[in-house]
Formats: C-alpha cells, structure tokens, sequence
C-alpha cells in the first residue's frame, strides 16, 4: 500500500478503534478457575450482547500479562468474542528483558499447558461462551504456546501465531486439529522463515489449514508498539486485519 494512502487509513482505524470503546467499551474483570489443584486468574473482557459467543484465549509475550496484552483482549471482546488473558507467570511482570528470560525459563512445560487447557475448559463452561467455537493468539512466546495448545487440544477450534516457535515434526503436526494462521517477520533472527515455510509444508502436506505471511522488513515482536526499534505500523495493521478475517471465518 502506498504510504501516502496507507497512514490516513490507518489513522483512521485507530480512532474508529477509540471510538468503539468509548461508545461500548468490554466489560473486564480478573477472574479465578482451577487448574489441577491450584487457583489461577486471568483478565476476562466480555462483549456486549446475551447469548452464546465465540471465545478467544489471548497468550501473552515472554514480558507477562501487561497492559498491551489487556488491550489486546479488550480489541477482540469488542470485536464480540469472550477474551481471556492467561497469566502463565501467575502474577508476575517482567520489567525488563533479562527478567522476562528468567520468567519464561521457569516456566514449566506441563504447568503452562495444564494452565491453558484449565482457560479452554473455564471458557467450555460459561454459559456465554459457545464451546465449539474457541480459539487461541499468542505472540512471542505466547504464539508458541497457542500452537502448543492445538497439539494438545484437538476441539480447539482456531489457532493464531504470531512469530512464534512452530513444529515441524509429523507426529505433532498430525495432532493438530485446528486451522492455523501466522504472522512473522523474514528479518526475525530468533524464528527462522525456513522453519515456517518448513512448518507450512508440513501442514498442507497433512491435508490441514495453515494461512502463513512472512512480512518483508519485519523482525521479532513486530507488532508491540512498545517495541520501539522493531514495530512495524504496516504490517501490523495488515496482520490485525487477518487475524480478524480468520477468526470470523473459523470461529463465527
């Protein structure tokens, strides 16, 4: 897209976005459920409307659960999904990079998805939520962890990447029931574009969904304004409306 024609555009979809939630802005709260024998929470943002709606499972970065992954709950509540964001780190927020390597490091395997599949059964068991219909998203760390969950989860119902780890392995690949989108980077040093066009192959060559853009220009995190060297305002805007477009489609 040109520049010229692009920013005014996107402009105008930030203050379309603002005005949105100020018109109707989801209705959020921290909430509690089980997982195994311990209480966890999660930040719940709820759309407006009675009746059953399509749930999302929003997985943060390797940072934990911050304010720009609430807001990515509160996005998709208003877009009337029921959005949870799990806390992996069970309270903690890493506030620099050397801490948030330390979080993600001490993260067990099985207690991270034992915690995830705890989110996908308390989504299961509102009687808001229409359990056929539940997706995931993760970036960074948390994409990784949404493919982890479509291993591990065979009715998750719509899976979203975003330049995160992705496996190539037919056994895991055969696992996975759930179309799969992802978003990454051709610089990203750390998720190399062979592997995702590796993982890509992988999938069609088993007769499944994977919808896969590598954006030119784009390295890790790409999407985070926070990350002020790496983000990326185009292919941002470009990757938000596909992820909206799929999970319209998959979980609609």
């Amino acid at each position: 897209m040109n520049r010229k024609v692009f920013l005014p555009v996107l402009a105008m979809g930030i203050l379309a976005f603002g005005l949105a939630l100020r018109a109707g802005a989801p209705k959020t709260e921290t909430i509690t459920y089980k997982s195994g024998d311990d209480t966890v929470s999660g930040y719940l943002a709820l759309p407006d409307g009675a009746g059953k709606h399509p749930a999302i499972i929003v997985i943060h970065e390797y940072w934990g659960l911050n304010d720009w992954v609430k807001e990515q709950a509160q996005k998709y509540a208003a877009q009337g999904f029921v959005a949870l964001a799990v806390d992996l780190y069970r309270g903690r927020v890493a506030a620099n990079p050397d801490e948030a390597h330390v979080l993600m490091r001490g993260l067990p395997d099985d207690r991270g998805m034992r915690d995830l599949e705890a989110a996908y059964a308390y989504l299961s068991s509102r009687p808001d939520v229409n359990a056929g219909k539940i997706g995931s998203i993760g970036w960074c760390m948390g994409g990784s962890w949404s493919v982890k969950l479509a291993v591990d989860q065979p009715k998750l119902a719509a899976c979203v990447v975003n330049y995160g780890w992705l496996p190539s392995e037919p056994a895991l690949v055969a696992k996975i029931k759930a179309p799969v989108q992802g978003n990454f980077g051709a610089d990203d040093q750390g998720i190399a574009p062979k592997d995702v066009k590796a993982f890509e192959a992988a999938m069609k060559a088993d007769g499944k969904i994977a919808d896969i853009k590598i954006y030119d220009g784009a390295g890790h995190a790409f999407q985070n304004p926070n990350n002020k060297q790496g983000y990326r305002a185009e292919a941002t805007a470009d990757a938000s409306q596909r992820i909206s477009a799929f999970f319209q489609k998959y979980l609609r």
